[in-house]
């Protein structure tokens, strides 16, 4: 079975890293790493990723401190400004929903068209004799208000909170 490790590998690499490899080596390490395997591989290996970055080197181009200061500022503004605006979607979302369910309080209540079709409704499921359909439309006729500010609440709640979620 091949060993994995070398107790010199350590070595090679930090001569390689050391750009010290092979000129400014001791001899005995040099003469080990032409015998070992494992030691010429890491010194292969170190000495062209070492080539490869020595050659990338100028294409580099690391941008100043303070722009990565001010870009990393600007960035936490952004962030902070996110999640302070949370807080007050939800209350507008919240508000939204209340000021449709005093709207459809308010139709629902000086409308009277909307009154006399829900007494309308509530007569023609008495005459048809429909116990179901007369229980609801008595209490709808009863509490038509409140049922509509449900519908209501019903349906524009998750419709202004889709719209809210999506907007961020």
């Amino acid at each position: 079975m091949r060993p994995m490790e070398c107790e010199f590998e350590a070595d090679v690499l930090a001569a390689v890293l050391q750009s010290r490899w092979p000129d400014r080596v001791e001899a005995p390490l040099r003469a080990h790493a032409a015998l070992c395997p494992i030691c010429r591989d890491v010194a292969l290996v170190a000495a062209a990723i070492d080539g490869a970055r020595e050659e990338d080197r100028p294409r580099v181009a690391v941008p100043d401190a303070g722009r990565v200061w001010w870009v990393a500022q600007m960035r936490a503004r952004r962030e902070a400004v996110r999640a302070a605006g949370r807080p007050i979607t939800a209350v507008q979302v919240a508000a939204l929903a209340c000021a449709m369910g005093i709207v459809g309080a308010c139709f629902g209540a000086t409308s009277a068209w909307f009154q006399s079709a829900l007494r309308r409704l509530g007569a023609a499921a008495a005459e048809a004799r429909l116990p179901l359909l007369d229980s609801a439309a008595t209490a709808i006729a009863a509490h038509g208000l409140l049922a509509l500010a449900l519908v209501m609440l019903l349906l524009l709640l998750p419709a202004a909170l889709c719209l809210a979620v999506w907007r961020d």
